[in-house]
């Protein structure tokens, strides 16, 4: 089959349904800083936790699309709503079609795969958008790598719109915060490691760590994404050598560039000049 895709080396893509992506693509570069990247934000359409499987799937599938048009031969869904509502149906039923030699990861799987060897106890919590719990994408691969493994999932609904309201370090934060652990708390004294289960979560570490039990470890995605994407371009360098490397970092929203561009370099820890896109 003859892709519609350049075969040309092309930056590695990185899509989320809004910022938190960001935060893994700051821990990627700082891993793997040579190569070339490309983030879309779908912002105009965020966020993606409270929307049904058939139109995260939609909208991610358009993301992936408009990417692998800019050259991008290796995708990263930085979104655990995109992960668990998306990512199977596209590497199972789109890639075939659009592309076979091209590939799409998720954010779950490197985190469900790294948690086994952190729990003690095998009792786990989740912190996770509404879609995402309901999903039980944890809860499966979990059980399929660790049987031995509890799950205890909790939704957190106020949290993504606390961090892109920039209310992170508010009274508000504290309040929805600390009733949250403690909601997953009650579920089981045991609870020895808690996932971030959203990108957008790491920006309220401080205050979820403040409520937590000390000695729960709390567990943010970007480390281990960015280890396990090193780990595979070192598993594939047919895929690596597609990669350019540069160093750059180019930045697209759906959303108006000028409202994106100041939150994204919150994330970044740098200035960030984003470009408008339009995804269909």
């Amino acid at each position: 089959m003859t892709s519609q895709y350049s075969s040309r080396p092309a930056p590695i893509g990185v899509f989320d349904s809004g910022f938190g992506g960001l935060s893994i693509l700051r821990e990627i570069r700082k891993v793997l800083p040579q190569y070339d990247y490309i983030f879309l934000g779908d912002n105009a359409r965020a966020p993606y936790g409270n929307r049904s499987f058939q139109l995260v799937y939609e909208f991610t599938l358009q993301a992936v699309k408009h990417l692998f048009a800019q050259g991008c031969h290796l995708v990263i869904l930085a979104c655990n709503t995109a992960s668990a509502k998306a990512l199977r149906s596209i590497q199972q039923r789109d890639l075939c079609r659009l592309d076979p030699d091209r590939r799409v990861l998720g954010v779950i799987r490197p985190t469900v795969e790294a948690i086994g060897n952190i729990t003690k106890s095998g009792k786990v919590g989740i912190f996770g958008t509404p879609g995402t719990v309901q999903s039980l994408s944890y809860d499966i691969e979990i059980a399929k790598m660790h049987p031995h493994i509890k799950v205890y999932s909790h939704a957190c609904p106020m949290w993504v719109p606390l961090v892109e309201n920039r209310e992170s370090d508010s009274p508000g934060a504290d309040y929805f915060v600390k009733k949250d652990v403690d909601a997953l708390m009650s579920q089981c004294n045991d609870i020895d490691s808690i996932i971030l289960g959203c990108t957008h979560y790491p920006l309220l570490y401080d205050k979820i760590r403040k409520y937590t039990p000390q000695n729960v470890q709390i567990i943010e995605q970007g480390p281990i994404v960015a280890a396990s994407l090193q780990d595979y371009l070192c598993r594939h360098p047919e895929m690596e050598q597609r990669c350019t490397r540069g160093g750059t970092c180019q930045y697209c929203t759906t959303e108006d560039a000028s409202r994106f561009s100041p939150l994204a370099s919150i994330f970044v820890n740098h200035t960030v000049e984003a470009k408008h896109v339009i995804l269909s």
